[in-house]
């Protein structure tokens, strides 16, 4: 039998230490090499698809032509491990430690409290780094961009910008030339040293594809299956990032990432004269916005042209600016257009199997030629695009006559489109209104998109192709009258209104600034005591070196395995067979897992943990794949045949459920005085609608857990990212009929989990338990983002409907609000969700007539659960709707409405619980006050006087916001806490940590009861086995009750010290302790809170169901570009009760992040599912959380100095869900933009209001000449590409 070939040695450097890996396999990521062979723990796994920043490593690598070492950011999750050959890794791990020597970019981030959860911080870390690398002292533009592909879902970006901003002002060997081979099981990858080598292996391997930055080919063989046995890397030719510059254009090596092409291209700008770079500044336009920093560093010109997306940011460009491609094999060269043909994929003009791309040949523009870019994409920066054009004109010298006309658009079908025959129609005709009539009418003829194309936004991507043209012609006309300046006898050209000009300009990507304040301590407080100082995060620097340890960053234990799970992928069907036959016979598949293996309880009768006989919904979990790696379980899961018998009725959206009466839970009602008999008497009434949207919890570090057997007496050790470890050591009990004392669940720290952590960790940590029970091994699960976001469901879409009977001054008589939640297909947290909505919907509002009524809706979609405010962003939306709505009836301000509808005094509300609303209206004021709201109200009115085309808008917004649970059994917490010999002292409560800082709190509540440094004091992890029966993590009030439990155990254990301490009052601590242990004296105690009383009769409508409010006001202002729907926030400040912080950059931090969180509910973050309810939007580059440059210009937050004494520790509140509607003042204020355009188009008629306000919506809504001139479908002709669930 012959000797199977030799593979290379892949020989690269990893934190300056040199590293030899033989016989690599090509199909290895650097991230996975990183995490699980080198065991450098601190690149964090979170999507998978480059699209997040938190597995950011630094690259170095030697630049062939200038010979000078190139540093570069990249995300570890694509890079394949083979491209690395001569390469310098640094990850988090090499910037610094704690243990050695911390760099600034660590200490800066963590001491800016820019850390929360932590998960990311790595990441965002890496980003900083190489960007100081390239740049020691950054222009703020380089630091936003740099860390424009780094999400961050805790902090609100604000202190991390600001960490960064500090560094601002106002390696390896030559890689040798042979051929290298490096082989794996199922792949070979060949990474030449020679052009020649390159051309000779793609003649004799034509299908092999060339891998640059695997951006691309990367993630469509993750998730679209695709299989290359071969891969050919040009990483190593130099001739592919060769540049040249000539008299008559640029010509850009296909090799050449698109961080480098935008260098090449900006430096040729500044070069040459404004007329000759159209085409390189229309590039360098998209380029900016055009995904992350990582990304840019990765892709090559090449691959992106080759790749030829339909939503590509170059190609229209390249395509209308007449580029070249230059095309190279054995055979020789030649060169081919990149125009509708290439793009279009047509073979006569395509390369040949055995051509690669060498360069790109981009011609200068000439004067009368006039170039530009447009797009619109969901969010800013680092977002797909919705649609994006390459326009071109060329106008016969000193007239407006059209003497060539290129448009291209992308996002508009499967490839980029060009309008050739609109262009051909349009040569010859002046450059004027009537010429711009008819183009859009030509445009939209020969552009046309069908009403179920994929990706939906039919009607929007309609208007934009007409908006991006009159864009288009409007800059044309403006770099005209610039021209006409120097010619004094030239052709009259149309002038454009001043109305117009603001059309022209796009919003620019700036770094937020702003004030924070808060209540200093009291001078008389000992400097020893932390409580209501700004300490730093506990793990604020083990996050900024990557030495924070998170679930899945646990080393591989003996004879692990790893686990993958199965799911459904019809919404509402009978499970006919499951055929595991072909998945066991898998080399590295040890056992399939089914609901058959479970010796107890199956979850519960409404809640199944597997699906047994029948299937609810798309992502419902059947069975779960046990093998020894990842791989070999992924591909097992692939060979899984699963028969199914479709059942009737498919339930999707709230309608259809309405209409099938299916519905989870009785309905909820509350109802104070007589609505109908007020409706009578009111002078108007308006009645409508309120849409909101889902949102995906989107924690960083997605669902995890390690289930390890013991050797005896059924015992097992749970590590788990949650926030209730007791829910799922009582699930784990029930599931396998062992009692909960032989289950020991540890929480260390948890990456993100904003409600998503409370309940579904249980169901993973029951299955992973029965594998490890079944198989006797160690199980790790670990949930790709894509399962994640698909199986375990977010915050419930609201559909509501109003009726609110007015008098004309603005007084409120009556309101009668009925409200609809999709549930999805189990009851998990909905009927307690639709209780909060109901409580909460009066929000800030005195309404003596009031009938709130809510249900759960049951459909075929994965059940919703816990998400952050809990109910109260989704319904109060409809309450401040209907001030919106009522304001537009009397022809007054809404702010004007809110104030007189108020609560004024000491008042009870709809449920009988009395409350004084004074700091409400302190913080009311104090918020028109700092955000000097009436004298910018007037600045926007005179703007929108002054500008057609763009629109300003402001809102303020007050919140009452109930914290707490309504049972007084679930605001019991306890503590442990253990003073050993050295005086030292261990802490252990029922808390977990979220990202949310209540360690840090919990240290400085014992540094204050016990009398002693911060230092002394230690926090290990939060375990069942210390502190038992504890409550989830959730609801705002962890930090408040452990805070009390941990204050208890203090007190007791100083109660026991005092005869010792009254005997030696000069003595020190450690005296103390040593002389109570010689006593035998406990030096251990358990702190326990019973809880606040808190009850709700739902027959009776009456309770005190919430220990206290939290009070606030947001005002936020933003401006809107009404042709395409894009919005810019401007300023936001936020005055909040905090009463008395127990740390204040802590709150501060919570409050940040929350708004931001609850900005992205109510703006970008669109889950989007198909009418047969299956989830499209799986990853961050479908579903859009807000980045760092989504953040306010300005962004203010104060919290209110205390007045009241709330019944807490030390009189503070918590703060964590309560920011989260302040940010539909960001809504308002776009919705207030949107008004302002109707009005001035005459727009009479209300429109729905539908959350998130996307730039569709907004487009849509800002109705006009072009949004009239699109063709409409008849939705009954077509089957939409998505359905709104809601």
């Amino acid at each position: 039998m012959p000797c199977p070939p030799k593979s290379d040695d892949l020989v690269f450097f990893v934190n300056g230490r040199k590293v030899i890996e033989r016989n690599v396999d090509p199909e290895v990521t650097l991230l996975s090499f990183l995490r699980k062979n080198l065991r450098l723990t601190g690149t964090k796994y979170a999507c998978g698809r480059g699209g997040c920043g938190a597995c950011t490593v630094m690259v170095s690598k030697r630049d062939p032509l200038s010979a000078k070492i190139r540093h570069f950011s990249i995300t570890a999750c694509l890079v394949p491990i083979c491209s690395l050959y001569g390469a310098a890794v640094t990850t988090v791990e090499g910037v610094g430690s704690i243990n050695t020597r911390l760099h600034p970019v660590q200490e800066r981030i963590a001491k800016s409290h820019g850390t929360q959860c932590g998960f990311c911080t790595p990441g965002m870390v890496m980003s900083m780094y190489t960007l100081l690398r390239n740049h020691p002292q950054p222009s703020e533009e380089q630091l936003l961009e740099a860390l424009g592909g780094n999400l961050c879902r805790c902090t609100g970006y604000r202190p991390i910008l600001a960490s960064g901003r500090t560094f601002c002002v106002r390696m390896a060997e030559k890689p040798e030339k042979q051929t290298l081979i490096f082989r794996g099981e199922r792949v070979t990858w060949i990474s030449p040293g020679t052009l020649k080598d390159l051309l000779e292996l793609k003649a004799k391997h034509p299908e092999a594809p060339l891998i640059s930055g695997n951006t691309s080919l990367g993630p469509a063989m993750k998730s679209q299956g695709h299989f290359y046995p071969i891969l050919l890397s040009p990483a190593r030719i130099s001739e592919l990032s060769m540049v040249s510059k000539t008299s008559d254009g640029l010509t850009i090596g296909a090799g050449c990432s698109l961080a480098q092409v935008k260098d090449i291209l900006a430096e040729r700008v500044s070069e040459l004269p404004e007329e000759k770079t159209q085409t390189y500044r229309a590039l360098l336009k998209h380029l900016r916005s055009l995904a992350g920093q990582q990304i840019r560093n990765m892709a090559s010109l090449g691959g992106h042209i080759i790749s030829r997306h339909c939503y590509s940011d170059l190609n229209p460009i390249l395509a209308v600016g007449n580029a070249t491609l230059n095309l190279i094999s054995e055979e020789g060269t030649r060169q081919i257009p990149l125009n509708e043909h290439f793009l279009a994929g047509l073979a006569s003009v395509d390369l040949k199997p055995e051509e690669i791309l060498e360069s790109v040949y981009i011609p200068h523009s000439q004067k009368w030629e006039f170039v530009s870019a447009f797009r619109q994409a969901q969010c800013q920066q680092n977002a797909l695009a919705d649609v994006n054009a390459g326009m071109r004109v060329v106008l016969k010298e000193g007239t407006d006559t059209i003497k060539d006309l290129s448009i291209a658009y992308g996002g508009v079908g499967a490839a980029t489109v060009s309008a050739q025959k609109s262009c051909q129609q349009l040569v010859g005709r002046p450059w004027n209104e009537l010429m711009l009539e008819e183009a859009c009418r030509l445009l939209l003829e020969e552009v046309s998109l069908p009403g179920w194309a994929p990706g939906g936004k039919v009607e929007f991507k309609r208007t934009l192709v007409v908006s991006f043209f009159f864009k288009f012609y409007l800059e044309v006309l403006q770099e005209l009258k610039k021209l006409v300046k120097f010619m004094p006898d030239s052709h009259h050209y149309p002038e454009i209104s001043d109305q117009f000009l603001s059309a022209l300009e796009d919003f620019p990507i700036t770094g937020s600034q702003g004030v924070q304040r808060y209540q200093r301590v009291d001078s008389h407080q000992s400097l020893q005591d932390p409580v209501g100082r700004p300490i730093m995060h506990l793990s604020g620097l083990k996050h900024a070196t990557g030495e924070a340890i998170f679930c899945d960053d646990i080393p591989m234990v003996d004879r692990e395995l790893f686990m993958v799970l199965v799911t459904s992928t019809r919404a509402h069907a009978k499970i006919i067979s499951v055929d595991l036959s072909q998945a066991l016979d898998l080399p590295g598949v040890i056992d399939v897992i089914t609901a058959e293996d479970i010796p107890g309880t199956n979850g519960t009768e409404d809640d199944k943990l597997m699906a047994v006989d029948e299937v609810l919904c798309v992502g419902h979990i059947i069975c779960a794949v046990v093998a020894e790696t990842e791989l070999q379980a992924k591909s097992a899961t692939e060979k899984i045949k699963i028969t199914y018998e479709d059942l009737e009725p498919v339930i999707i959206t709230i309608n259809d459920a309405i209409k099938h009466n299916s519905f989870l839970c009785p309905e909820k009602k509350l109802e104070q005085g007589n609505v109908e008999e007020a409706f009578e008497k009111v002078d108007q009434i308006v009645e409508g609608e309120v849409h909101v949207g889902g949102q995906e919890h989107f924690y960083m570090e997605t669902q995890r857990v390690l289930v390890i057997p013991k050797t005896e007496d059924k015992e097992l050790d749970i590590y788990v990212s949650t926030q209730d470890p007791a829910h799922v050591q009582k699930t784990v009990s029930s599931t396998l009929n062992i009692p909960i004392n032989r289950i020991t669940c540890h929480v260390k720290r948890v990456g993100g989990g904003f409600g998503g952590k409370v309940g579904r960790p249980a169901v993973f940590g029951a299955i992973a338990a029965v594998g490890a029970i079944k198989t006797g091994h160690p199980i790790r699960l670990v949930l790709d983002r894509k399962d994640d976001m698909l199986i375990t469901g977010g915050r419930h879409p609201l559909f509501g409907k109003y009726k609110v009977g007015f008098m004309n001054n603005g007084r409120i008589k009556a309101l009668d609000i009925e409200c609809f939640v999709n549930g999805g297909c189990m009851l998990d947290d909905s009927e307690l969700v639709t209780e909060f909505l109901i409580l909460k919907l009066e929000n800030a509002y005195k309404i003596r007539n009031l009938r709130f009524r809510g249900r759960a809706c049951m459909t075929n979609l994965p059940s919703n659960t816990a998400f952050r405010g809990f109910g109260f962003p989704q319904g109060t939306l409809i309450t401040e709707s209907c001030i919106t709505a009522v304001a537009a009836k009397c022809g007054l301000l809404p702010e004007k409405i809110r104030e007189k509808n108020m609560y004024k005094t000491v008042d009870k509300t709809i449920y009988k619980q009395a409350f004084s609303p004074e700091t409400l209206i302190r913080c009311w004021n104090e918020c028109l006050d700092k955000s000097s709201f009436h004298s910018r109200r007037m600045q926007v009115e005179e703007f929108n006087k002054k500008n057609y085309w763009k629109k300003k808008g402001m809102a303020i917004i007050p919140m009452k916001f109930s914290v707490g649970f309504a049972a007084t059994s679930y605001h019991q917490a306890a503590a442990l806490v253990h003073i050993y010999t050295d005086g030292s002292v261990l802490v252990t409560h029922g808390g977990n940590e979220l990202g949310q800082g209540i360690h840090t709190k919990m240290l400085q509540v014992a540094s204050r009861e016990l009398n002693i440094p911060m230092s002394s004091l230690h926090i290990c992890e939060t375990s069942t086995a210390t502190v038992p029966n504890t409550i989830a993590t959730a609801a705002s009030i962890g930090s408040d009750v452990n805070g009390r439990a941990v204050q208890n155990a203090c007190q007791i254990l100083l109660k026991r010290l005092e005869p010792i301490i009254k005997k030696n009052p000069e003595g020190t601590w450690e005296d103390w302790i040593e002389a109570a242990f010689e006593q035998r004296i406990s030096l251990s105690a358990t702190g326990y809170f019973r809880g606040y009383k808190a009850f709700m009769d739902w027959e009776k409508g009456e309770g005190d169901p919430f220990p206290y409010y939290v009070y606030g006001a947001a005002c936020s202002e933003v401006e809107v570009d009404c042709l395409t729907g894009a919005h810019k926030k401007i300023r936001t400040d936020i005055v909040m009760d905090a009463c008395c912080s127990l740390n204040p950059a802590i709150d501060i931090g919570q409050v940040e992040g929350s708004f931001i969180q609850g900005m992205g509910l109510y703006t970008t973050e669109e889950l989007k599912y198909s009418p047969e309810g299956v989830l499209y939007s799986r990853g961050p580059d479908e579903y859009k959380i807000p980045t760092i440059a989504d953040v306010p210009e300005e962004f203010n937050v104060s919290l209110l100095p205390s007045s009241q004494t709330p019944p807490t520790i030390y009189s503070s509140k918590g703060l964590g869900e309560s920011g989260m509607f302040l940010g539909s003042s960001v809504f308002f204020a776009i919705t207030d933009a949107v008004a302002a355009a109707r009005r001035e188009r005459d727009t009479v008629e209300d429109f729905t209001v539908r959350s998130p306000a996307t730039p569709e919506w907004v487009r849509m809504a800002c109705a006009d000449r072009f949004t009239e001139m699109i063709p409409r479908d008849d939705p009954k002709t077509f089957r939409p590409w998505s359905i709104p669930i809601a």
